[in-house]
């Protein structure tokens, strides 16, 4: 009996990776490109499509060539992708209209408080589900089609077309010029403030809101359904499913049951809690968010607390401060010591995400004394992902009346034992860890292959769920509840940094 596989395309921010996977949710071959990240001014970040599209058509064959597998035993495709990040294109010529603006990207900080300041800016998040910020998609196309001659006729027309990373590829790999398939799935959409939470539609009054021809927008459809058949790269596939990278991460993870959540620790961390099929209204600074849709079963809502710098801390310990030479290095340099010897990083680089949404933030180090050492300071670093995950936890408790009795992670942070098991502590609950690392990948793979029944069901993928790791909360109630008190004395004091008309 010939074998047959899934195909899984995890179009990330710094690189596209191509994987295949097996019935049992095993790994069979892997590759890999990065694109070139490009600031041109500061707080810009883009990316060229056409260079991620082209990595794509040479990556598939290649993973194919590696497992030794013809095409013809792959079932179906599944696409995850970063989330957000803005691409226009030209129906005609398929070329994008300049470069795609990056969910990281920042220029549309004086936009989003104009748009604040408008009559119905109310109906953003009573509609959407999210807030007004620059982190989401419609302030970057509604900022595209004000500052590119002629292309705000040229959408009415039809003639340029929108869509987030996934809408991209689906429409290449389907033929692009020559019929390519214009859609999105619900998780991509519902992180544009253009989808009514509720409907799963584009809103009109939305797109009236921010000024958006609805001409340029793609199909909504659900994370699992047949989209189309790739005639590149890949050619005879079925193009079955599409996520946003963290939605795929929760399904990889099979968190399939309301209250159960995963958390992804990588440059920033994203923990989503899986809150059934009613969307929970955050009062708690969390975003209400598609979690995944199977075909034309209702869809499945989450809680997202999205924090800004957890990895990345680690990358400026290391390259910045120079304390540390590999970025693994910083458990050995923490376990130096005993404890944090009451110094606390909070990382607000950039201001401070979820749950508090200050712009105004900057970052601090509070708690130095001449005991200090650099072990300190690297516990000091890994502590302050584990407080920020106490605090999108506790906000996720508080909005949905649930409370968290597990936490499954992944991402490359996970590898830190110290830090888990800071996590279990600090929570305090259970961390687990999968076999399979790779759960955005996965989830997409998942999805696409339950799609077209090489997977039965959701509990079917729940038994290819396998534990590699577990942390079990030791730390005394006492120390952990006064520890934490001071880590919030210490965000309270990031708050206000940057005034009016400066910067910082």
């Amino acid at each position: 009996m010939v074998a047959r596989y899934v195909m899984s395309v995890d179009q990330g921010t710094t690189s596209t990776r191509c994987i295949l996977f097996d019935h049992g949710g095993r790994l069979v071959s892997v590759t890999q490109r990065e694109h070139r990240q490009r600031y041109p001014k500061p707080g810009w970040v883009e990316h060229d499509a056409t260079e991620i599209w082209r990595n794509l058509e040479h990556m598939a064959p290649e993973a194919l060539s590696r497992a030794g597998v013809d095409a013809s035993q792959v079932v179906a495709l599944g696409i995850a992708n970063q989330r957000e990040t803005t691409v226009l294109w030209d129906r005609h010529t398929g070329n994008p209209v300049g470069r795609a603006v990056v969910w990281q990207d920042t220029r549309t900080d004086e936009l989003v408080e104009e748009f604040a300041g408008q009559p119905g800016a109310e109906l953003v998040l009573e509609r959407s589900g999210l807030p007004l910020a620059t982190y989401f998609s419609a302030p970057r196309l509604r900022w595209l089609l004000d500052h590119t001659p002629g292309l705000y006729e040229r959408a009415e027309r039809g003639d340029v077309l929108f869509g987030t990373m996934e809408s991209w590829l689906v429409w290449n790999l389907t033929g692009g010029v020559d019929g390519g398939v214009h859609v999105t799935d619900v998780t991509n959409a519902s992180r544009t403030l253009l989808m009514n939470i509720e409907t799963l539609r584009w809103d009109k009054d939305l797109l009236e809101f921010f000024g958006i021809p609805a001409a340029m927008l793609p199909e909504i459809r659900s994370n699992a359904e047949l989209y189309g058949t790739a005639t590149k790269a890949v050619p005879g596939v079925r193009i079955s499913a599409a996520l946003g990278d963290q939605q795929a991460a929760l399904f990889g993870q099979t968190c399939f049951a309301q209250g159960e959540a995963k958390c992804t620790y990588g440059t920033g961390s994203f923990l989503l809690l899986n809150t059934g099929t009613v969307p929970v209204r955050s009062s708690h600074g969390l975003l209400t968010t598609v979690g995944y849709r199977i075909g034309d079963e209702p869809a499945v809502y989450a809680l997202e607390g999205s924090i800004a710098v957890t990895g990345s801390l680690v990358q400026w310990f290391r390259d910045s401060l120079g304390l540390i030479t590999t970025a693994p290095e910083i458990e050995t340099l923490a376990r130096t010591v005993e404890d944090n010897g009451g110094c606390y990083i909070v990382p607000a680089f950039s201001g401070l995400f979820a749950p508090h949404w200050r712009a105004d933030a900057r970052g601090i180090i509070v708690g130095l004394t001449s005991y200090i050492t650099k072990g300190h300071l690297a516990r000091a670093v890994l502590e302050a992902t584990g407080w920020q995950t106490r605090e999108v936890v506790d906000a996720m408790n508080a909005d949905s009346g649930l409370e968290l009795s597990t936490l499954k992670v992944d991402g490359g942070m996970t590898a830190d034992n110290l830090l888990m098991q800071f996590i279990a502590d600090v929570l305090p609950a259970p961390v687990v860890r999968p076999m399979v690392a790779e759960t955005v990948s996965l989830g997409a793979a998942y999805a696409a292959g339950l799609a077209v029944g090489y997977w039965p069901d959701l509990e079917g993928l729940r038994r290819n769920w396998h534990r590699a790791a577990q942390w079990l909360p030791s730390m005394d109630a006492e120390r952990r509840e006064s520890e934490y008190a001071n880590w919030k004395r210490a965000v309270e004091r990031t708050f206000g940094w940057v005034r009016p008309n400066h910067t910082a």
